[in-house]
């Protein structure tokens, strides 16, 4: 077991500290000028947690060998964590006390058919990510909407997985395509923390992140927040360059099947604007794309014995 993952434990309940001052939990401040930090203090945790100070102490700096789920509900209520904050608590908690050495839950290299089938058979944008956000493989409607991750637009190439927190602090296209690149470049991020809270030793994702945070001054500093989130359902608008603005609502469901592969599936409100330009993109993609993955299987079929005589 690592120190770095014991520390991570401390790193996030000092954030999460921090950002809740006395009166937000119903604590007298006597001396409000004379307090150091700018939320809570360990004493006030522990005070709301019913724990020794010392004990909260140890805590906060990674010793969390033999701590009950009960002691870990009491924290978490103390800083009034939210469910994704607490998940993230146990994630971490489980990853500090458990050896990378015992098993853990086979992550799924390949696509298996019948998720591609699935995904294929869907009207609207359906795409499937791995744990460190690579966009694994997804129907004709999702590469065309997300042509602009790609090198080549006009020829996404599946075999070339693209990753879509990279192309968010990377790509300068990024900031055209997410009309809000903030709210989108925090929700990337927080995310992309949950993530790794489950699975810490994922080398993917400690790769990315390293690679992120020696190239992106905007991602160090959000990654050094500590923020998670859950991302099952909501509403994101996109300015795709063929299609123009458009709101699609999403849904992620995780494969239960396959260890680390979300779905996604995206789907604008009938009858609207976006409706229509979703409507655009899919004769864009059939004309585009299509002629593109025409071209690509006639040359997959011509062995060199078929081709001409040079």
């Amino acid at each position: 077991m690592g120190k770095q993952h014991h520390a991570e434990i401390g790193e996030f309940l000092a954030s999460r500290r921090a950002r809740i001052t006395p009166d937000r939990v119903g604590l007298p401040v006597y001396d409000a000028a004379k307090r150091r930090v700018p939320g809570l203090r360990r004493q006030e945790v522990a005070t709301l947690a019913g724990l020794s100070v010392d004990y909260y102490t140890q805590i906060e700096r990674g010793k969390v060998n033999g701590i009950s789920e009960a002691v870990l509900d009491a924290i978490a209520r103390a800083l009034q964590l939210d469910e994704a904050e607490r998940s993230h608590l146990f994630d971490l908690h489980r990853s500090a006390t458990t050896s990378p050495q015992r098993p853990r839950p086979r992550r799924t290299k390949t696509i298996r058919p019948m998720v591609q089938r699935l995904v294929d058979s869907m009207t609207v944008p359906a795409f499937v990510r791995n744990a460190r956000h690579d966009f694994v493989c997804g129907n004709q409607l999702a590469y065309a909407f997300y042509s602009p991750l790609y090198p080549d637009p006009l020829h996404p190439d599946p075999g070339q997985p693209v990753n879509f927190v990279r192309f968010c602090f990377l790509d300068p296209r990024a900031r055209d395509f997410y009309p809000d690149w903030e709210w989108m470049a925090d929700s990337a991020v927080n995310l992309l923390r949950t993530d790794a809270g489950r699975d810490p030793y994922d080398r993917g994702i400690s790769d990315l992140v390293g690679e992120l945070s020696t190239r992106s001054e905007e991602f160090r500093v959000r990654w050094a927040k500590h923020n998670v989130r859950l991302h099952y359902t909501g509403t994101k608008t996109f300015h795709h360059p063929v299609v123009g603005d458009i709101t699609v609502t999403y849904e992620t469901m995780p494969l239960p099947a396959d260890p680390g592969l979300v779905l996604t599936i995206y789907s604008p409100e009938p009858g609207t604007a976006s409706a229509d330009a979703m409507t655009l993109l899919a004769t864009w993609a059939a004309t585009h794309l299509g002629e593109t993955a025409l071209a690509a299987d006639d040359q997959a079929e011509r062995s060199p014995s078929q081709r001409p005589e040079q």
